[in-house]
């Protein structure tokens, strides 16, 4: 029998709608089953991942609603949510087939930046259609504000990090005991007037908080990075002479516990302006929790701005009747160095130790060495650490290349070096004027590149304050920025320590910002 032209078109029209309704049951059900919890459980084998996510409000909450993993790690619905799955299933297929999660620096991928790339607002949205709900406190109404007003650049999970995963079951890094991590330490007696150019520990008056102070003596030394070293950067050089007189400086950062106690002396309960005056005493409370829940005692203080950072070295100065700053960017250099010229303070060549090798993101870089001294991308699991905890650099300070970064007296300029030539600066305080400060030294969330000893940066402002919702913004801490701290330092010059006149109680004093 022969098939006339229309019975054939007909037959192939029949044929073609079944394959389609075929395809488009097997596209359902495989949405279906590739949308489920186990599923994504399969591949995802973070170790807190399901317990995080039931003790977190999209599971335990008054409503008895259950979010589940698709509904808040993809787009609603349409292409893009098709693409976004089929992206993000060949990526963690192929991390689970090559990759050991042992190795996975769960911390770091839990931190704002990002989970910005794991969950859209749109699917957060959603859900969350009225964002003025009833009940909404008037934090989160300035939060919600901003939000809207930022939109593009702030993003849901800026300040609802832990509504998904929440913390809270995540057991805390044990925090480490002075008396254990020195073995024979023992504060050394204060020296009184603090002439004599020695080590000494500074006790704040009126609690048990210390800190060691390290007498660095003066001398010259080459800033910056020959234009061979790894990874240098052009505002590294070029290489000038400079000499600094004596001074003592902090053993370690600033831990939270003298900052708390700061905090606890001269905080404030709200902001006041008039004016143009500020008349903000000190302190204000944090909008969010400025330790991360990482702890804090003996642990580096983060997230202050530099604002308050010398405002707690004004602090420290009034109440001991010494006077603390924060280093110049000269003096943190040679105290780094601690006499020795290389890219770090220890043997080490850049390029074995960082994952900007190409032969190091493929095979995993050579830590054993870089590992003894630094806390940073390859071993701090996204965190800070209790100082003591790596050996020190040649004058005995510990973290100088990471844990935190650090905050230096100096405004920043990326040609800062170019004017000094062949003569030998004394003392440099760096440029006379400027819109950011130099930040020294790399933290916990560094490539080794960036820890080097001559490695520099800055500060930025507005940016780490983009989620900070208040207006106007404060001034004490930094809503976007986790990985800054400070140590201190002393003048000693012909003999002499700095000593500090009494100042002005915090109630008394007014300066503009």
């Amino acid at each position: 029998m022969r098939f006339t032209w229309p019975r054939f078109r007909s037959l192939r029209l029949g044929i073609g709608v079944v394959l389609g309704l075929a395809l488009a049951l097997a596209a359902v059900i495989t949405e279906h089953v590739t949308s489920s919890d186990r599923f994504c459980a399969s591949c995802h084998v973070h170790p807190h991942a399901t317990t995080t996510w039931k003790e977190s409000p999209h599971f335990r909450n008054r409503s008895g609603v259950v979010v589940h993993c698709t509904e808040c790690h993809l787009p609603p619905g349409g292409l893009a949510r098709v693409a976004a799955k089929f992206r993000l299933g060949v990526r963690d297929v192929w991390g689970k087939v090559t990759k050991d999660s042992a190795d996975f620096d769960w911390e770091a991928k839990r931190r704002p930046a990002h989970a910005q790339q794991m969950i859209p607002d749109a699917a957060c949205r959603r859900c969350h259609v009225d964002l003025f709900s009833v009940g909404l406190s008037k934090k989160g109404e300035e939060g919600h504000i901003h939000y809207l007003q930022k939109k593009g650049e702030v993003r849901c999970v800026n300040c609802h990090l832990g509504v998904g995963h929440t913390r809270e079951g995540e057991a805390p890094v044990p925090e480490v005991a002075l008396s254990e991590t020195r073995g024979s330490f023992r504060p050394p007696t204060p020296t009184g007037d603090g002439i004599r150019f020695e080590d000494y520990a500074e006790w704040i008056p009126g609690t048990q908080i210390h800190f060691e102070m390290v007498a660095i003596p003066g001398g010259e030394f080459e800033m910056g990075s020959p234009p061979d070293e790894p990874y240098r950067r052009p505002d590294e050089g070029p290489v000038h002479r400079v000499r600094v007189d004596s001074f003592w400086m902090g053993r370690v950062e600033v831990t939270w516990a003298e900052y708390d106690e700061f905090v606890r002396q001269t905080g404030v309960s709200s902001k006041h302006t008039a004016g143009d005056l500020d008349v903000e005493t000190g302190p204000t409370p944090p909008y969010g929790n400025p330790d991360q829940g990482w702890g804090r005692g003996t642990r580096p203080a983060i997230t202050m701005t530099f604002y308050a950072a010398t405002r707690y070295c004004e602090w420290l100065s009034r109440v001991t009747g010494r006077r603390y700053r924060l280093p110049t960017e000269a003096e943190w250099e040679y105290a780094c160095r601690g006499g020795t010229s290389g890219p770090y303070f220890f043997e080490g060549d850049p390029r074995r130790f960082s994952r900007r090798n190409w032969r190091n993101r493929l095979f995993g870089p050579d830590t054993s060495r870089i590992d003894r001294f630094v806390w940073y991308a390859e071993n701090a699991r996204g965190r800070t650490h209790p100082p003591y905890t790596k050996r020190p650099n040649p004058f005995g300070l510990f973290n100088m290349l990471g844990n935190v970064r650090e905050f230096c007296l100096d405004w920043y300029a990326p040609d800062a070096y170019s004017a000094a030539g062949e003569s030998l600066l004394v003392n440099p305080k760096g440029p006379t004027t400027g819109t950011e400060h130099v930040v020294r030294g790399g933290s916990f969330a560094s490539d080794a590149a960036d820890v080097r000893c001559a490695a520099r940066d800055h500060t930025r402002h507005d940016a780490w304050l983009m989620t900070d919702p208040q207006s106007p913004k404060s001034r004490w801490w930094y809503s976007d920025c986790v990985d800054v701290g400070f140590r201190v330092v002393r003048e000693y010059r012909s003999g002499k320590a700095s000593v500090s006149k009494p100042l002005q109680s915090y109630g008394q004093r007014r300066s503009k910002p």
